[in-house]
C-alpha cells in the first residue's frame, strides 16, 4: 500500500461513513482523522464541535473539534479543509493562514465576546465556548491542527503563530499523506525526534552505564539541565511521557508539594533531593569532546519515570517566571538506548518493563502497562480464530479483528499486493475492527458505567484495564475466552448500530452523540435487568446472526430521544452538558428515566440458569485451552534444558516434591509427557528459577 492507496481507501471510508451517519462528509472526516492521531497519541481525547460563524469586525470563525489535555495544560483545536472535488489541490501558505485565522478569531471571540449566546446550549460547540472560558488561566498552549485533504505546499516550512490570550500557540497541517507516514511508521505513532544542541551547547553529558555488550539496549546515565527539561515539556508537552505513564499521571494532577518546595527553595539542592528521571530512546547521537561524551540528538525520546519531575519544572517557572531560577537545577537521568532491530512487540514489552520496574515515585500498577497483557493476547488470538457470518450477501465467514497492538491492522496492508490486501479486507472488513478503547468503551457501558465512559477513552481505558487485571489473577482467565469475545462483539454491534441510527433521529441536533449512545446501552442493559428478573439480553444470539433483532432496535430508538432530553435537562446541576454526562449524579438522573419495555424483548432474552450452564461450558473450554497451551510450553523445553533446571532447584533448595514428581517426567521427554497439571507447576517453577537467576 503506498500513501496514494491509502488516500483513496481514506476518503471511500469517510464517504461511506457519511452516507450511513448522514453526518455529512467534512464530519466523517474530521472525526476520522481524529481517531488515527488519538491511536497515534497525538491527542489524547478529542471531541466534535462545529461551529461556523460571523465574529466581530465581520471576522469569519470556524472551529471543528477540540481536545483539551488535563495534565500539560494543552488546548487543541481543529479546522478541516475538506474539499475532494479536486486530487492535486495544493493548501498554499495564503489559505492555510486564512484558516489558521479563522481558528484564532474563534478564540479570541469565545473568550473576548458574547458569542456564547449566538450558540444554541444543546451544541457541543457551546461547551468549547465554557471550557474555553472555564481553563483561560489554566491553559498554556493551544495548538490549532489544521486537517485537509490537499498537498501542502513546498513553501511551507512552518507556519508562525502568535500569542493567543498572551498564551504561546503553534499551528500544525496535517495532511492524509502525512498521516500515512505516521500509521506506516515501525511503532504507528507519533515520534519525538529532539536535537539536544538546540537546548545545550553541547548536549547532554552522559556516561556509559556499563561495559556489558547486550543485543536489545545500551545503557547510560547522564546530568540534564532542569532549564533544558522545562524547555523540552514547553516544545513537546504531555507526548514527551510514555504513553501508559502519561494517561496514568493525567488522572493524579495533584502537584507534588514536596518538589515543588525544592524548585521554589532549594534548588541548588535538587540534585540530591530528587530521584531523577528515566528516559528510553533509538537512534541516539553522541559526540567525544575534551569535556567527556555528550548525548547530542535521540529519537523516539520518552520519559518513562519522573512525568511530574518534568512537568513541575516547566509548570512551576510558568507560574514564577520572575522568581525561579531553574538554571540551579540538575536532575540525573537513566537513558536506555533500544536497538532499534527489535521487533514491534520485543521492544514495546521492553520499554514497559523498564518502566514497570523504574516506576517508584508513583507507583503503577500493572493495569498501567495494559497494552502487552494476556488478556489482550487472548482476545487476539479469537480474532483470528472464530469466523463470523457472512452478512448482506456474503457467502463465508468474516473475522473480526482485534487490534492488540497499535495500527496493527493497517500495518499488516502496508506490504501486501493489491490481490492479498483485497482478501485480506474480504476476510478482515475495516468495519470488523475493534480497537483497545472500543472494547473497554462497550464493556463499561454494559457495565452500568456510561459516566466513566463520557470521560474518555484514556480514562475509561484505565478503568477497564484495571477491572480485567484484578479479574485476570482471580481466576487466571477462566472467563475471557471464546464467549467473552463473541459477546463483545455482540456487545460491538449494538453500539455501533446505535452510533450510525441516532444521526437520522428527527430531534438530533449535532451534538452529543457519543455521550448518548453510552448512556441509552447502558440504560437499556439496567430496564432489561430490573424489568425481567433473572434474565439477560442473549448476547450470543446476536452474535450467531451478526445482526440485532428488529425490537432492540425500537427500544434503542426510543430510549435515545429519552435520555438526550434527561442529558440536556435545563434543571441539570452542571450547565456544560459534556462535563455533567461525566458526573455519576448524570448517570442516576438518567436511570429514573421511566420506560416500558415491550413484552416482545422476551424472545431476545435468555435465562439466567441457562448462562451460567454457558458460563461453566466456556470455562471449562478455556481450561482445556490453556492446558493445552501450557503443555505445548513444557514440550517446547528439551529434556536436557529441564535436567539443568532440575539440577539447579536442587541446588538452591527451591523445589517440592509435586515439582520434583514433575520434572523427573520432564527430563523423559518426549518418551514421557507432564500432566496438564503437573505442566502448570514446571511453569510456575521455571518463573521462580528466572528470579533466582537461572536461564535455560
Amino acid at each position: 500500500m503506498d500513501a496514494q492507496e491509502f488516500k483513496r481507501d481514506f476518503l471511500e471510508d469517510i464517504k461511506a461513513e457519511a452516507l450511513a451517519t448522514g453526518e455529512g462528509s467534512c464530519a466523517s472526516f474530521v472525526s476520522s482523522f481524529a481517531r488515527y492521531l488519538q491511536e497515534a497519541e497525538y491527542l489524547l481525547d478529542f471531541t466534535s464541535s462545529y461551529f461556523e460563524g460571523i465574529g466581530k469586525q465581520n471576522r469569519k470563525l470556524r472551529v471543528d473539534g477540540y481536545a483539551y489535555d488535563e495534565f500539560d495544560k494543552t488546548m487543541s483545536l481543529v479546522i478541516a479543509d475538506y474539499d475532494t472535488s479536486d486530487d492535486d489541490r495544493t493548501l498554499i501558505k495564503t489559505q492555510a493562514r486564512q484558516l489558521q485565522n479563522r481558528l484564532i478569531y474563534f478564540i479570541d471571540d469565545a473568550l473576548n465576546t458574547q458569542l456564547y449566546r449566538k450558540i444554541e446550549m444543546s451544541r457541543s460547540c457551546s461547551d468549547l465556548v465554557d471550557l474555553l472560558r472555564e481553563k483561560r488561566k489554566k491553559i498554556r498552549k493551544y495548538q490549532l491542527l489544521i486537517f485537509t485533504t490537499a498537498n501542502i505546499s513546498t513553501t511551507i516550512k512552518i507556519l508562525e503563530s502568535d500569542n493567543i490570550d498572551g498564551i504561546p500557540s503553534e499551528c500544525q497541517i496535517w495532511n492524509i499523506e502525512r498521516l500515512f507516514q505516521l500509521c506506516g511508521s515501525d511503532s504507528g505513532r507519533h515520534i519525538i525526534e529532539i536535537n539536544f544542541k538546540e537546548y545545550s551547547d553541547e548536549g547532554i553529558p552522559c556516561l556509559e552505564a556499563s561495559s556489558i555488550i547486550l543485543d536489545d539496549f545500551k545503557s547510560y546515565l547522564c546530568i540534564i539541565p532542569g532549564t533544558v527539561l522545562a524547555d523540552l515539556y514547553d516544545k513537546f508537552g504531555s507526548s514527551l511521557l510514555e504513553g501508559n505513564v502519561r494517561s496514568f499521571l493525567s488522572t493524579k494532577v495533584a502537584v507534588n508539594k514536596k518538589i515543588r518546595t525544592t524548585i521554589l527553595q532549594q534548588p541548588e539542592r535538587f540534585f540530591a533531593y530528587n530521584n531523577g528521571i528515566s528516559a528510553t530512546a533509538m537512534d541516539v547521537q553522541f559526540e567525544h569532546t575534551e569535556r567527556g561524551l555528550f548525548l547530542v540528538s535521540a529519537r523516539d525520546f520518552q520519559i518513562i519515570n519522573g512525568g511530574q519531575t518534568t512537568a513541575l519544572l516547566s509548570n512551576t517557572r510558568y507560574h514564577y517566571k520572575d522568581k525561579v531560577n531553574l538554571g540551579m537545577i540538575f536532575v540525573q537521568m537513566k537513558l536506555t538506548v533500544i536497538n532499534r532491530r527489535l521487533e514491534d512487540d520485543t521492544a514495546t514489552t521492553l520499554v514497559q518493563n523498564i518502566s514497570r520496574s523504574s516506576n517508584s515515585q508513583n507507583k503503577v500498577s500493572d493495569a498501567d502497562f495494559f497494552s502487552t497483557h494476556p488478556f489482550h493476547i487472548q482476545m487476539e488470538r479469537c480474532s483470528q480464530r472464530l469466523g463470523a457470518r457472512g452478512t448482506g450477501g456474503l457467502q463465508f465467514e468474516t473475522k473480526w479483528f482485534y487490534e492488540r497492538a497499535r495500527g496493527q491492522y493497517l500495518q499488516k496492508q502496508m506490504r501486501m499486493t493489491s490481490s492479498e490486501k483485497k482478501k485480506f479486507l474480504l476476510q478482515n472488513p475495516k468495519n470488523q475492527l475493534i480497537t483497545k478503547t472500543d472494547l473497554a468503551k462497550i464493556r463499561n457501558t454494559w457495565d452500568g458505567l456510561p459516566h466513566i465512559v463520557s470521560k474518555g477513552a484514556q480514562t475509561n481505558f484505565m478503568d477497564f484495564a484495571q477491572k480485567i487485571s484484578d479479574a485476570w489473577e482471580k481466576d487466571e482467565g477462566l472467563v475471557f475466552g471464546d464467549k467473552y469475545f463473541q459477546e463483545s462483539v455482540a456487545l460491538c454491534l449494538i453500539f455501533r448500530y446505535t452510533e450510525k441510527m441516532i444521526p437520522h433521529q428527527p430531534w438530533y441536533q449535532q451534538g452529543y452523540r457519543a455521550n448518548i449512545v453510552t448512556y441509552t446501552i447502558a440504560i437499556l442493559h439496567r430496564l432489561i435487568l430490573i424489568q425481567f428478573p433473572k434474565k439477560d439480553l442473549d448476547l450470543m444470539g446476536i452474535w450467531v446472526r451478526q445482526t440485532i433483532p428488529t425490537v432492540v432496535q425500537n427500544v434503542l430508538a426510543e430510549l435515545s430521544e429519552r435520555v438526550y432530553e434527561r442529558l440536556t435537562d435545563p434543571k441539570r446541576s452542571v450547565e456544560n452538558v459534556t462535563q455533567w454526562c461525566k458526573r455519576e449524579g448524570c448517570w442516576n438522573s438518567v436511570q429514573s428515566i421511566e420506560f416500558k419495555l415491550p413484552s416482545e424483548i422476551a424472545d431476545c432474552l435468555i435465562g439466567q440458569d441457562t448462562m451460567r450452564t454457558v458460563v461453566r461450558e466456556a470455562k471449562a473450554d478455556r481450561r482445556i485451552e490453556m492446558d493445552a497451551d501450557m503443555m505445548t510450553r513444557v514440550v517446547e523445553i528439551c529434556s536436557d534444558q529441564w535436567r539443568r533446571a532440575m539440577d539447579f532447584a536442587v541446588s538452591k533448595q527451591m523445589i517440592t516434591s509435586e515439582e520434583k514428581t514433575a520434572l523427573h517426567i520432564a527430563c523423559q521427554l518426549p518418551t514421557k509427557v507432564p500432566t496438564p497439571a503437573q505442566s502448570r507447576r514446571l511453569i510456575q517453577l521455571l518463573d521462580r528459577l528466572y528470579e533466582e537467576g537461572f536461564r535455560l
